[in-house]
């Protein structure tokens, strides 16, 4: 059997993440579930989300915007652009400002 792999948990403040998270909190506080129970949940999300957009998106995007801040650390590359406008196939989107995270796809100590 081999090692368990561990994902990132940088979509748990997604949106669809914080969700999930106030769900499970909610389950949680009313007895419904277990802290336990909860963190395999979000586990598993970690795993699914990364999966899924890693698999299943094949769209393509390119954007235009002012670039405020970046940093790099522990291999991590964060960009906040202002103004940018994103074109994909059929559309585009404008957007007053944009958090960009980047990581590798295989963690620190991974082989």
């Amino acid at each position: 059997m081999s090692a368990p792999t561990h994902y990132y948990e940088l979509y748990r403040r997604s949106s669809l993440g914080m969700a999930l998270t106030d769900s499970l909190d909610e389950l949680i506080q009313t007895g419904h579930m277990n802290p336990q129970l909860a963190m395999k949940v979000l586990t598993q999300f970690d795993k699914s989300i990364t999966e899924a957009l890693a698999n299943r998106v094949r769209s393509r995007a390119t954007f235009k915007g002012h670039l405020h801040t970046y940093r790099f650390c522990d291999e991590v590359w964060t960009f906040i652009i202002e103004n940018p406008n994103f074109r994909f196939e059929h559309d585009t989107v404008a957007a007053e400002k944009v958090k960009i995270v980047a990581c590798n796809a295989k963690r620190p100590g991974e082989q």
